[in-house]
């Protein structure tokens, strides 16, 4: 059996379908069971990392899994969920981390929650993979509302560029690592093929939809401002906008080969990505 944490998130639900395509059981837990709109083909039962008592139940008969986990809560999730994989008997986990954790120099949050969370990981004992992705494509969909509305791009940091990665190859990268041999013990970071600016990201999706698009630089207090006002807690939004400033750094836009080198394939472009997501930019 093959457990998958975030089922409902744009990773896990991609690991979960690829996972169901490979025509291997698959178990997902979530807190809202009735809500969790996966396939019939998944076993989804109720758990929340939160409570390390309901943890238990829903590990029994699991040889592997996949943990993936958000916000400030990231380090003690990630050690519940090793510490009740280890009594369960799990034997490999596949933790969905950031790209940055492995810069020394990534002392802001999020970066910082998912090395904390690695640590937890690697003090279980059991096997682990560690697969840190430097930014995701279907974060542009955050945009999909004002290129509807104003045919506009509102976004701060616009010099940045992110080598940002198709979240299906994220997932394939994951359940190659929880299915296949040698993966124990590897760290993989994700990059797409090319690092792209805000505004260069904005002129693809212009094309895929056919008609111009304005990308407006904001800065980052605006930003942050519209976090808030879309209910993102305080906490949350400062980590959000400091990650969003680490696009400035040469870090994050240094292409790496890996979802090739793991899958036998190339990654996805960001342009094969809008055409798959057009409908997001275009539909009422």
């Amino acid at each position: 059996m093959y457990l998958v944490t975030g089922a409902t998130g744009t990773v896990g639900r991609a690991v979960v379908d690829q996972l169901l395509a490979a025509g291997l059981p698959v178990r997902a837990i979530t807190r809202r069971p009735e809500a969790a709109d996966l396939p019939a083909g998944v076993e989804v039962v109720r758990a929340d990392l939160g409570d390390p008592d309901s943890l238990p139940p829903a590990l029994v008969g699991v040889r592997k899994a996949f943990l993936s986990t958000t916000g400030t809560e990231i380090p003690r999730h990630d050690a519940n969920l090793a510490f009740a994989a280890v009594a369960a008997g799990v034997e490999h986990i596949v933790k969905l981390s950031s790209g940055r954790a492995g810069d020394p120099a990534a002392t802001d949050p999020i970066p910082a929650w998912h090395r904390a969370g690695e640590d937890a990981v690697r003090a279980s004992g059991i096997a682990w993979t560690m697969v840190r992705p430097m930014g995701f494509m279907s974060n542009a969909l955050h945009w999909a509302r004002s290129v509807r509305e104003s045919s506009t791009v509102r976004a701060p940091f616009g010099h940045g560029r992110i080598a940002v990665v198709d979240p299906h190859d994220i997932a394939a990268v994951s359940v190659a690592a929880l299915i296949e041999p040698g993966h124990a013990g590897r760290v993989y970071v994700l990059t797409g093929p090319q690092a792209l600016s805000p505004g260069e990201q904005t002129a693809i999706i212009a094309e895929i939809i056919g008609r111009p698009l304005r990308f407006e630089e904001i800065s980052p207090e605006a930003a942050e401002a519209d976090l808030l006002r879309f209910g993102v807690a305080p906490e949350m939004a400062a980590a959000i906008m400091a990650l969003r400033a680490t696009a400035l750094e040469s870090f994050t836009s240094t292409v790496h080969p890996t979802v090739a080198d793991v899958t036998g394939r190339s990654p996805r472009t960001f342009r094969e990505w809008a055409l798959e997501n057009r409908a997001q930019f275009t539909a009422a």
